[in-house]
């Protein structure tokens, strides 16, 4: 870097001689200094300033030289340690805790296998990695990973290279290009009235009952279960309130709130769910008082005798066992949330209210899971108008 002083309306400035496009562009910097009795103190910021776009100079040829042999894995936690350092925008708990397993699992160990640079990342070696997970990426070598998982790892995809964009390490970001397989319709499977009944039967005496009962009546999450607490049970008003979420990727994250604003809603308490409550209270201070100072005190519903409260791992591994147990059809512990809304729709009620039972913000997330058992409502429209 090269340059000098100029006098200009009777006041020194500092010419820098920089270049674009192999042009040489001057660049005037005022330095306020009048010309009589400053050219010593002019001099001196000539050459702090010349100094300053040197080191400037050096700084950025050096990241530059840095950004063209960067790894992507390294890329990928470089936007990773920037997200989690964002104080005004944090991740939440169990969101960051799914960050961690997808990047551990099935985002670093692929690229860093490829040794990918970060400039050699492109839409079609973007769009190879996510064919070749859809089609074989589970852990247990059982085929790909889910459309949801797709989703989640090309976010991850798509932050990290925006953000590299916006730092001006790469030019463009390939991973918008980059296209998702066809997501088909999510079938689940459901238990009728009649079969909720007959596997309630059979595990009245199991310490999972109750949570399973209150489960399929209001068609709840397992994490909106498990943080069920004492507090938001009103047996003067007769309700039941979720406010609260206990739920696990990695590591227990118990939370304050609900998925959503919507999710944060109340059931009325009917006769028999009360007296199981009211019996679950009693005998939990009775299990407090013969524990005594051994008992785990803790204001959630479902615990176990010594005040631990179930754990998301514990319910995950019991339910498929007692199943088995009862003789009844595989399902997934979720799907006695889909049975709750098929029940309810089977009844005549539309998917307005089941959209408001489930608690989701979106109707059309209703409709996308369950509009097919709308059908036979709908038949039942259609004869009555014909008729």
């Amino acid at each position: 870097m090269t340059g000098s002083l100029q006098i200009k309306y009777n006041k020194y400035y500092i010419v820098l001689n920089t270049y674009e496009n192999g042009k040489r562009k001057p660049k005037w910097i005022s330095t306020d200094l009048p010309v009589k009795g400053n050219k010593t103190r002019a001099q001196k910021l000539l050459r702090e300033t010349l100094k300053e776009y040197e080191e400037a100079e050096e700084l950025r040829a050096e990241q530059e030289a840095s950004r063209a042999t960067m790894r992507f894995e390294d890329a990928i936690k470089l936007w990773y340690q920037e997200k989690c350092a964002d104080f005004e925008h944090p991740i939440d708990a169990v969101t960051k805790q799914g960050y961690e397993l997808l990047m551990k699992r099935q985002i670093l160990p692929y690229f860093r296998d490829n040794n990918f640079l970060l400039c050699e990342i492109t839409k079609n070696n973007l769009q190879v990695y996510i064919n070749e997970k859809a089609r074989s990426g589970r852990m247990d070598g059982k085929g790909g990973l889910s459309p949801r998982t797709l989703k989640l790892i090309k976010n991850i995809l798509n932050q990290t290279l925006l953000y590299c964009v916006s730092e001006g390490m790469i030019p463009n970001n390939p991973c918008q290009f980059v296209k998702l397989p066809t997501c088909e319709r999510f079938e689940a499977n459901f238990y009728s009235k009649s079969q909720i009944d007959e596997f309630l039967g059979k595990i009245k005496d199991e310490p999972l009952y109750p949570l399973i009962r209150l489960t399929a009546l209001f068609g709840l999450r397992r994490s909106e279960a498990l943080g069920l607490c004492w507090d938001c049970v009103n047996f003067e008003a007769e309700t039941i309130t979720i406010r609260r979420t206990v739920s696990k990727v990695m590591t227990v994250v118990a939370k304050d709130k609900t998925k959503n604003t919507s999710s944060r809603r109340s059931f009325p308490m009917t006769p028999d769910v009360k007296q199981l409550l009211l019996d679950m209270k009693a005998q939990q201070s009775k299990d407090r008082q013969f524990f005594g100072k051994e008992y785990r005190d803790s204001d959630y519903v479902f615990r176990w005798p010594d005040g631990r409260p179930f754990s998301p791992d514990y319910v995950a591994g019991k339910f498929p066992k007692l199943l088995k147990a009862a003789g009844m059809p595989k399902i997934r512990f979720h799907e006695l949330r889909h049975s709750a809304a098929s029940n309810l729709l089977n009844l005549g009620f539309s998917l307005k209210d089941v959209q408001e039972w489930l608690g989701h913000s979106d109707i059309k997330t209703t409709a996308n899971i369950y509009g097919h058992l709308d059908a036979k409502r709908k038949l039942s429209m259609a004869e009555a108008l014909s008729g």
